[in-house]
């Protein structure tokens, strides 16, 4: 079991909306979960694992309520899988600009 300490650079979750309370105009599988906000920030509560409710103060200063999710959150995105066509256009306009630019 991890422990998250005072000042930890954390990430919470927080439920915006329940699904009984989403919009009746969502599509089904929608309305079936609730609306979740992730936010990061440093933790103000003393100690804390994984699920306990606390509370963060984020980089702007909004103290926020949530339960805690990660310690120590990465950045995990990218742009997904190369698109090999995009590749070959990209190649294709950049010959096309250097013969323009002579």
């Amino acid at each position: 079991m991890i422990l998250a300490k005072k000042g930890d650079w954390v990430e919470i979750q927080e439920v915006l909306l329940k699904p009984e309370e989403r919009a009746p105009q969502v599509p089904d599988d929608t309305k079936e979960v609730p609306l979740v906000q992730w936010i990061r920030g440093l933790m103000m509560t003393e100690e804390a694992t994984i699920g306990d409710e606390i509370e963060i103060e984020t980089i702007i200063g909004r103290n926020v309520r949530g339960q805690l999710c990660a310690i120590n959150p990465r950045h995990v995105h990218d742009f997904g899988e190369p698109v090999k066509e995009l590749i070959q256009v990209g190649m294709e306009l950049r010959k096309e600009i250097e013969e323009l630019n002579k």
